[in-house]
């Protein structure tokens, strides 16, 4: 079964998708798993997780660490950090 991969703002200009559905391979257990697999996925992902360490993510519609288990997520989403004034 997929998983729905949401991309907000730069994340979303530099991939060219605001969405997609994946097969996650097997070694992909994390979010951090998750952003350096995708990176090998080509250049566009390349340049959307260039800076993955500001990347902020959202399993399953709830803010997690890098660190998180996305074993059994059902939708991940990716958005750099908002600033305000």
């Amino acid at each position: 079964m997929g998983v729905k991969l949401l991309y907000f703002a730069w994340v979303r200009e530099k991939t060219g998708l605001g969405e997609e559905t994946v097969d996650l391979p097997e070694h992909v257990r994390t979010v951090a798993d998750l952003m350096t697999w995708l990176k090998a996925r080509g250049p566009e992902y390349e340049a959307a997780f260039e800076k993955s360490d500001v990347i902020r993510a959202a399993v399953d519609q709830t803010h997690v660490a890098h660190n998180a288990s996305i074993t059994e997520a059902r939708e991940i989403a990716f958005f750099p950090p908002v600033t305000g004034g």
